[in-house]
């Protein structure tokens, strides 16, 4: 089931029954997501739910087999340079192009197809991700490229910003120093983002709405109140043997040694939750609100290991 927002009435990124296939598999299925314009949105999903496809179709790096994609009432398939224009891309990929040039020399040219480029701010950006401006891009690093990446993202300022795993590959050092970065980025400027990756606490005090990707389907997306309200843990007294009902979602099931104390994360308005425990022979015993992470990952099935 995918929740969304009924008073969001305007969309930086919206799309309508965007379908991918790579050969047999699908990558996407039937997508509807929603970004509210100036929205900070984090998009969760294990490796291969489809996340890096949506944003390259987003990008029209990618065509859609079916549905379409709007970045701003633009079509992404019909006026793809035109989008582009307005979006600061970080890639999953960790790969720079041009790579005989130095750092400065690709800022300077990446600068000139963009007339908001912000130099002041490039430099700004590049001494404190601590970027070495005559160090070539063919010797960088994983994570001295994913630094650079974020400058060529962020220096011109662009309304929309797409960031996939954008941490991925910078030390613990670095990864805090760019999301001030960002959290700067954002309190300087309107700026709508949908930013992907496995750490969603980081995000925690800037993400405003999260979508759920499982298996190229968006399976949930809604305000992060809306969110933490509607997933929460539940302690509960049970008899012996007994099984939360399947329409429940039952996720982080834990059971004492005896079996009749359980915690378990449950998806529903409280009011409901409660009523159907009861009516199934549960008495619960209390009930908590979860972390942004821990109420996300409900929504992805459980590793068996």
């Amino acid at each position: 089931m995918t929740y969304t927002d009924p008073r969001a009435g305007d969309y930086a990124v919206a799309t309508h029954g965007l379908s991918k296939r790579y050969g047999r598999e699908s990558a996407l299925r039937e997508v509807e997501l929603r970004v509210p314009d100036g929205a900070v949105y984090v998009l969760v999903g294990v490796n291969g739910a489809g996340k890096s496809t949506l944003f390259k179709v987003l990008m029209n790096l990618e065509r859609p087999d079916a549905g379409t994609a709007q970045v701003f009432g633009m079509d992404t398939g019909r006026e793809g340079p035109q989008v582009r224009a307005q979006v600061g891309y970080v890639p999953e990929r960790q790969d720079a192009p041009y790579r005989g040039m130095t750092c400065a020399r690709l800022l300077r040219h990446a600068a000139a197809f963009y007339p908001e480029w912000d130099h002041g701010y490039a430099d700004h950006l590049t001494r404190a991700l601590g970027i070495q401006p005559q160090r070539r891009v063919g010797g960088l690093s994983k994570g001295e490229t994913r630094r650079l990446q974020l400058v060529l993202a962020l220096a011109h300022r662009p309304p929309l910003l797409l960031l996939d795993e954008p941490t991925d590959g910078l030390d613990p050092v670095v990864r805090r120093r760019a999301l001030a970065l960002l959290a700067e980025h954002l309190a300087d400027a309107p700026t709508t983002v949908v930013i992907s990756t496995h750490h969603i606490h980081e995000l925690e005090s800037l993400a405003d709405h999260v979508g759920v990707l499982r298996e190229g389907r968006l399976v949930a997306q809604m305000p992060r109140e809306e969110l933490q309200r509607t997933v929460r843990s539940y302690r509960l007294e049970v008899p012996q043997g007994w099984e939360a009902p399947r329409e429940l979602q039952a996720t982080g099931v834990r059971r004492s040694s005896a079996g009749r104390d359980l915690r378990c994360t449950l998806v529903g308005e409280e009011r409901v939750v409660t009523r159907r425990l009861a009516a199934a022979g549960a008495r619960v015993r209390q009930v908590s609100t979860l972390a942004l992470e821990d109420a996300a990952l409900a929504f992805l099935p459980e590793d068996p290991a």
